[in-house]
C-alpha cells in the first residue's frame, strides 16, 4: 500500500485507499475536512461530515463540503439504514462515550466501517507507565490524565477482540507508525501491537468474513 496524498494525515491517506470511486460517505467527527475533501474531488464521492467543533465545522462549509454541528452519537440515529456506503470514524474512537453503540449505528447506517485510533499497547506507552509510574503521554496521546478528552484507552488487540465479541467482522486491517506531523509513515506487520502507533481497520456485519488483513 503506497498512498499518495501526503497532505493528509497517513491514516486518512490509508483509509482513502479503501473507498471505492463513487462511494456514498459519512465522517464522523471530520474535523477539519481533510478526507472529506480528498474524496468528494480525488474519488467522486458523495460526502457528509459530522462534527461538534464549531470551528472546524466552519472551515469545512469554506471549502464547500457537507458538515453537520452535532454529537456523533446522535445524529447518527436519523439516518436509515444503508443509506452510506463508508462511515468513518477516524481517531475519535477513544473519545466516545458508548462505543459498542455507536459502532452498531455506523453499521445499521452503512454497508462498512472504517476506524482508527491509537495504539495504548505500544510499547512507549509500556515503557513510560514500567519506568514513571505515570499515565504516559505521547505524540499520539499528548494529554495529561486530567485535561484529556479521550475517556478510554484501547489496543489493536482489544478492539479485534470486541468487533469478534459483538459478532461482527474485519474485512480488513493495518496498523501503523507515524512520523512528521502524522503526515508520513509505514505499515508495521511485525509485533503490531507492540510496535504500532494507530490500528486501522475496515469492519463490516457481513455473513461472510473478509480478509482481516494483518494478525495482530
Amino acid at each position: 500500500m503506497n498512498p499518495k496524498n501526503k497532505k493528509m494525515r497517513f491514516d486518512l491517506q490509508i483509509i482513502a485507499s479503501w473507498i471505492e470511486p463513487g462511494s456514498r460517505v459519512l465522517d464522523l467527527g471530520c474535523g477539519e475536512g481533510d478526507l472529506l475533501k480528498f474524496l468528494i474531488h480525488q474519488k467522486g464521492a458523495t460526502g457528509t461530515g459530522i462534527e461538534h467543533n464549531e470551528s472546524k465545522v466552519t472551515q469545512c462549509i469554506e471549502k464547500g463540503l457537507s458538515v453537520l454541528q452535532g454529537d456523533i452519537n446522535e445524529e447518527v440515529l436519523d439516518y436509515p439504514e444503508n443509506t452510506f456506503d463508508y462511515v468513518i470514524l477516524s481517531q475519535t474512537l477513544q473519545q466516545v462515550y458508548e462505543p459498542d453503540t455507536l459502532i452498531r449505528a455506523m453499521l445499521r447506517i452503512g454497508k462498512k466501517g472504517i476506524v482508527s485510533f491509537p495504539n495504548f499497547s505500544h510499547w512507549g506507552c509500556r515503557l513510560q507507565l514500567l519506568l514513571s509510574g505515570y499515565a504516559p503521554v505521547t505524540k499520539q496521546l499528548p494529554y495529561e490524565w486530567y485535561n484529556t478528552p479521550n475517556i478510554r484507552v484501547i489496543t489493536i488487540k482489544d478492539f479485534r477482540k470486541f468487533i469478534r465479541d459483538v459478532g461482527f467482522n474485519i474485512l480488513k486491517g493495518v496498523a501503523i507508525n507515524t512520523h512528521s506531523e502524522n503526515r508520513y509513515g509505514n505499515i508495521i506487520a511485525v509485533l503490531p501491537n507492540l510496535r504500532a502507533t494507530y490500528g486501522i481497520f475496515l469492519i463490516g456485519n457481513g455473513t461472510q468474513p473478509g480478509k482481516a488483513g494483518i494478525e495482530y
